[in-house]
């Protein structure tokens, strides 16, 4: 296949999930041009059969903001010409959806067409496509693609429900984890850069926006600080990061508070004992899914995808929304139960053995007609 795959750069799990899928394809022969604005975070090395192409943005002075859509539009145009692009592959509704429709409306007028795929991710679903500024844009861009994949069942139904998508037309296909390179480590370098001997490390990745309510993720840590010595680790970047040291401040915890930035997060995973993911809205949960892989139990709310990723009891434990002493009692009461946390932790690893990559890139191939 000659595929273009468009995405979000950012550590967000659908860029993440968008980058990795379009390397496994690179990888099995497909021709594969990734877009977008910049660089996404996970493509951080050359690789046969894979190009990107960065959209550019011009500074026209009667836009107020830059029609990125637009532009989006145009390149997918262009790259169809150049590279006979037989399929655009969005992840995330909105704008890339939307952009590949007129991309391939536009190619229609000149006798020449191109399939349409778009995989959902879940605040495209939850959040941003419920918005009254761009709900029917985004039930409108959704019904026209060829092919609809979604990593759950759960967000399957959400977008059912919320934009008339007849069922049926979804295909559930996972998220996957580089068993690889997400793995547990005997003896951590990362450890002592984190904590003292004998304390506990509790790790949060996300890309610190509202649904991640990492406010309950400080509140959980504090609960969980009172009864033993612990760090916690903040990996990644966004707007609510902020938010979480003033919390951290009220609670008498910010000594305790390891921000360490937008970075890979193996190594860090692979030096924690617990993973903290609170988001009432979890479409799949890939940080969950990559904390698992390297052997570390998840705690987080029943709500969402995560159900579906993380087996309540067994490879992590999932508790009512909402309820920071809830998290951090689940949390304190396991770490206190060493042989309880010990099969915890063999069960976190092998839950994340069936989220390997192969399996669900053969999905793909056959969901996107590569096979």
């Amino acid at each position: 296949m000659k595929i273009a795959v468009v995405c979000y750069p950012s550590v967000g799990g659908s860029g993440v999930v968008a980058t990795e899928l379009a390397m496994h394809l690179a990888d099995r022969g497909h021709q594969v041009h990734v877009v977008s604005y910049e660089v996404p975070f996970r493509l951080d090395r050359f690789r046969a059969n894979l190009t990107f192409h960065a959209v550019t943005m011009g500074e026209y002075p009667l836009f107020r903001y830059p029609p990125y859509t637009l532009n989006l539009c145009n390149k997918l145009i262009e790259l169809v010409d150049e590279f006979g692009i037989e399929l655009i592959h969005s992840h995330y509704a909105i704008p890339h959806a939307a952009a590949a429709w007129m991309a391939r409306e536009v190619l229609r007028g000149r006798g020449r067409d191109v399939r349409l795929a778009c995989t959902l991710h879940g605040t495209d679903i939850s959040l941003v496509g419920r918005e009254r500024g761009y709900h029917e844009l985004t039930r409108f861009a959704i019904d026209r693609q060829d092919v609809i994949t979604t990593p759950s069942r759960w967000l399957a139904e959400q977008t059912e429900q919320h934009f008339g998508i007849a069922a049926g037309r979804q295909l559930v296909i996972p998220n996957f984890v580089d068993l690889q390179r997400f793995r547990p480590e005997p003896a951590p370098a990362a450890r002592a850069c984190l904590a003292p001997p004998g304390w506990k490390v509790l790790t949060h990745v996300s890309n610190f926006r509202p649904v991640k309510h990492v406010a309950d993720v400080v509140g959980a840590f504090a609960v969980l600080r009172r009864r033993m010595p612990a760090v916690l680790a903040l990996v990644g970047d966004g707007p609510d990061l902020p938010l979480a040291e003033e919390r951290a401040r009220e609670l008498g915890v910010r000594d305790d508070l390891r921000i360490l930035g937008s970075q890979r997060p193996e190594a860090i995973l692979q030096a924690s004992d617990l993973f903290l993911l609170p988001s009432r809205s979890e479409s799949f949960g890939l940080a969950a899914l990559e904390a698992m892989a390297c052997g570390v139990p998840v705690i987080g709310y029943a709500l969402g995808g995560l159900p579906e990723v993380v087996e309540d009891g067994v490879s992590g434990m999932l508790c009512p929304e909402g309820v920071d002493v809830c998290l951090g009692t689940l949390a304190a009461d396991l770490l206190d139960n060493p042989p309880r946390y010990a099969a915890m932790r063999a069960a976190a690893r092998a839950q994340a053995e069936r989220f390997a990559p192969a399996p669900v890139v053969d999905a793909y191939e056959r969901a996107l007609g590569g096979r």
